[in-house]
């Protein structure tokens, strides 16, 4: 069974930051790429960041490159996003993404499993 555990979520000012954690267990971790997306009200998901395990490659979205950072930490089995100058733009709810193709894409659907998700509000 695979279990995605996203935390980290808050409510920030214009310009502020937070870090997102998805922690899962090894044999996951080990098995699938992870990715980062995010669905802001009345908004479809939108892919936001992915990192491919074999190579630990970096894919971003336009929206966020220069200012979002995925990374991993093999020792916790955890994959991190840190979110610098983050605009009202970037509130929604934001989920962390597991795949078995180890192929980073932007579409949901490409995604077998998936976390409850972690709020995040930015007040302008």
């Amino acid at each position: 069974q695979v279990e995605l555990e996203e935390s980290g979520g808050g409510t920030v000012e214009t310009g502020g930051s937070l870090t997102l954690s998805c922690r899962t267990s090894k044999s996951t971790y080990d098995r699938y790429l992870l990715g980062w997306f995010r669905q802001a009200a009345g908004r479809e998901r939108e892919g936001v960041a992915c990192i491919n395990p074999e190579a630990d490659l970096p894919y971003y979205a336009e929206s966020v490159r220069d200012r979002f950072t995925i990374s991993k930490d093999n020792a916790k089995n955890t994959v991190y996003l840190r979110m610098n100058r983050l605009t009202p733009e970037d509130t929604g709810t934001y989920y962390c993404a597991a795949r078995s193709v180890w192929w980073c894409t932007w579409s949901s659907s490409d995604f077998n499993y998936w976390g409850q998700g972690t709020q995040v509000t930015v007040s302008s």
